[in-house]
């Protein structure tokens, strides 16, 4: 196995030493202060940079003036959606936008998100809840948004929704969240829970008990990781799906692809944000078993195929675009060339198809869901293998990866998406995702600006993009 990356390594987990350990989760470090945005010579990618804000600009101005408040935009309708809560809202794309205008310095529109949280925002609703969605998205978003205004209504925001979501952990026999909670009593459901939503808090969670010097939230999150790798097949592969209350594997097969994707992302990022030594034992132990197990090469081109979590059997030769990001988590462990690898096969993915495929078959790169719901993967993992190994290239893949989506989903009202990839002209779906504005905005801009108010040197954006270290 490769040598891991030195923890201080140019990396978006790097993080300074004095917040490193998690004894010093009992106390609230500053933020990074130093770092530069590489390069004195003329930018090729400048002008990009402000077409990044404009393409932002486009579709945050049509959900002021079209859905304010609401979960989601949908620009062709010129209406708005809701996500969590049918006839309700959680306020999803004000909270997921909120670093992003602190980075592009629109700080009027920062100023009237915040207020809308703060005056607007009703967490005391008597209705069940995804929390895996709830965390990455509402807590790691209202981090954000405090970590770039400073003000201290958000942080309490986060804190009390949190303790909402705290019940799924604590009433659960195995330390597996359950999947569902309400937010008004504390009921849990959803027994069943798949490794990405089991998983995928520890950053949220820690930053959390960083803040406030409560440690309950890092100490759930760690027993939930804890619950999976417990439960490892003697050939160290996971499978998809746990009964919580039992301990049960409910799926068996062995994969990258959702829904286990970001639970391997988060064992990585706690240990790079708390050097918590298990975390790091249990990525490397699973991802050695990844290498052995599901690894493999078609074509020349970096795949890793599906398989029975107990035998190793080959099980299926998929995969999913959300899995693109794998490439740049692979280079921030420290396995540089096998991130490279792996993005090169997305980047043939780019070269058979107009936009990435939501699911494809990696024998042939034929699409097997062919709709492209705005995903940020690729792009994300353009951005750290850029931050990593500096090489152009991934700048130009993500420009192509900004004029392909500007081609096929920009509408009147921003950026919705689509249907059908394959089809001409494509199939557009009526949805911008919340996610757009916290992620692909957000990846173009750092990529493309000299961000004044991002730390390129210092920095960590959890799996949702939210950026709760790196903000200056």
């Amino acid at each position: 196995m490769r040598k891991l990356a030195r923890p201080g390594g140019l990396s978006r987990r790097r993080l300074l030493g004095a917040a490193a350990a998690l004894a010093p989760v009992t106390m609230a470090s500053s933020l990074p202060l130093s770092g530069t945005a590489a390069a004195a010579a003329p930018d090729p990618y400048a002008g990009l940079a402000q077409e990044a804000v404009t393409a932002f600009r486009s579709a945050w101005d049509a959900y002021r003036r079209l859905a304010w408040g609401r979960d989601e935009l949908r620009p062709i309708s010129g209406t708005g959606s809701d996500f969590f809560i049918p006839g309700s809202t959680l306020g999803l794309t004000i909270i997921e936008a909120l670093d992003t205008l602190y980075l592009m310095e629109l700080d009027d529109e920062l100023a009237a998100g915040a207020d809308w949280v703060k005056n607007d925002l009703v967490l005391d609703q008597d209705a069940p809840v995804q929390v895996f969605e709830t965390i990455i998205r509402l807590v790691g978003g209202l981090l954000s948004g405090h970590l770039a205004t400073k003000d201290p209504v958000l942080l309490d925001r986060a804190r009390d929704l949190a303790d909402r979501l705290l019940p799924a952990f604590t009433r659960s026999p195995t330390g597996a969240p359950y999947r569902y909670v309400n937010l008004s009593t504390g009921a849990v459901s959803g027994k069943e829970n798949n490794l990405a939503e089991i998983g995928t808090c520890i950053t949220e969670f820690g930053e959390l008990s960083r803040l406030t010097g409560d440690r309950r939230y890092y100490d759930a999150a760690k027993k939930a990781l804890r619950a999976v790798y417990d439960r490892r097949s003697r050939i160290d592969l996971v499978g998809t799906a746990l009964n919580i209350e039992t301990g049960a594997w409910t799926g068996t097969t062995a994969t990258l692809d959702p829904p286990v994707d970001s639970f391997f992302e988060y064992l990585w990022d706690g240990w790079q944000l708390y050097r918590d030594q298990d975390l790091r034992t249990w990525y490397t132990t699973l991802t050695a078993g990844v290498f052995r197990h599901l690894a493999e090469r078609r074509d020349g081109r970096l795949w890793f195929r599906q398989a029975d979590m107990t035998t190793g059997r080959t099980t299926g030769r998929y995969q999913s675009e959300l899995t693109a990001f794998y490439a740049g988590l692979l280079a921030q462990s420290g396995r540089i060339a096998d991130g490279e690898a792996y993005h090169d096969s997305w980047a043939a993915v780019l070269a058979a198809h107009r936009l990435p495929p939501e699911m494809i078959d990696y024998t042939t790169l034929r699409a097997v869901d062919a709709s492209y719901p705005l995903r940020p993967e690729y792009v994300d993992s353009c951005l750290f293998l850029w931050l990593i190994t500096k090489k152009e290239r991934y700048r130009a893949r993500a420009a192509d990866m900004f004029q392909r989506q500007k081609k096929y989903c920009k509408v009147r009202n921003g950026y919705t998406a689509i249907a059908d990839v394959t089809t001409r002209p494509m199939k557009q779906t009526d949805l911008t995702p919340a996610y757009w504005f916290s992620e692909n905005a957000k990846y173009y801009y750092v990529l493309f600006a000299k961000a004044r108010r991002f730390d390129y040197a210092s920095n960590y954006l959890t799996t949702e993009g939210n950026v709760l270290r790196g903000l200056r």
